[in-house]
């Protein structure tokens, strides 16, 4: 085995750039040796140190404290650094353990809505259900997204994730019963947990829902429809009607896979 190597060979055998190799140097980690060319040349202690800073890295040790370790490596320092690695991998665990859950919530999800039947209209009775909201005149998808980009940055620490968020948007009905589609008058996200910061609530009550698979273009024929049941059953509107998004573009590039429910509260 040889005694030192290049930085080249440095460089490749720890996929670290030359200009990390450097900035290392020049805070005084690394001191490589020259030689008759001026090339620097790494020792078996350097890479060991360099052993220690990528494990480090890893866990998202600044280099001042990796500095400040490998400067006064001791017995008690290494116990202290390993408690912290300890700590961090419980937190990087724990994080791991939350997306795990997030996903497979979502696969469920989906598998879920292949049971769904569409085209037919039910009442159901929810409890109240608190969101946040940015209202405005929507006319076009690339409006209802910015949208919701707006939403998703505004209340960020509520969202525990943007692919499992139940998003919504309520419809403008004067011009779906004109036979105008795709118009709303507002987006809204629906919290998981109770809070004392929300924007809205959709009572609790009786809704009656409808879902649809297809371009949301259809929602002006199926909004009639529904008007007409509540007409027929002599049934009261006690607010705007909305949609729920249950397959939409953050999961599939197919309209025709898209799954909508339309909710009017009721009574």
């Amino acid at each position: 085995m040889k005694n030192y190597y290049k930085i080249s060979e440095i460089s490749r055998l720890y996929g670290i750039g030359p200009d990390s190799l450097r900035y290392y140097e020049r805070l005084g980690i690394l001191n490589p040796k020259r030689d008759t060319n001026h090339y620097r040349l790494y020792s078996l202690k350097d890479i060991y140190k360099l052993n220690l800073i990528c494990d480090l890295r890893k866990l998202d040790f600044t280099m001042s404290r990796i500095k400040d370790y490998l400067d006064c490596q001791t017995v008690s320092n290494t116990l202290d650094i390993l408690r912290c690695e300890q700590e961090l991998l419980g937190q990087r665990l724990k994080e791991l353990k939350e997306k795990e859950h997030l996903i497979s919530e979502r696969i469920e999800t989906l598998h879920q809505t292949e049971h769904i039947t569409t085209e037919q209209i039910n009442i159901k009775t929810l409890p109240p259900r608190l969101c946040v909201q940015e209202t405005a005149y929507i006319t076009r998808d690339e409006e209802m997204d910015l949208l919701i980009q707006k939403l998703m940055a505004r209340h960020e620490k509520k969202i525990r994730n943007f692919g499992n968020q139940i998003i919504g948007a309520f419809l403008s009905r004067q011009d779906l019963m004109k036979g105008i589609p795709n118009v709303y008058q507002s987006v809204f996200f629906i919290l998981d947990t109770d809070t004392c910061e929300y924007d809205c609530e959709l009572p609790a009550g009786n809704y009656l829902s409808y879902y649809y698979r297809g371009d949301y273009n259809k929602n002006a024929g199926c909004l009639k429809k529904m008007m007409d049941y509540i007409k027929k059953h002599h049934l009261t509107i006690l607010g705007e009607p909305f949609e729920l998004y249950e397959i939409d573009n953050r999961d599939t590039m197919k309209p025709e896979e898209f799954l909508t429910e339309i909710q009017i509260h009721i009574r």
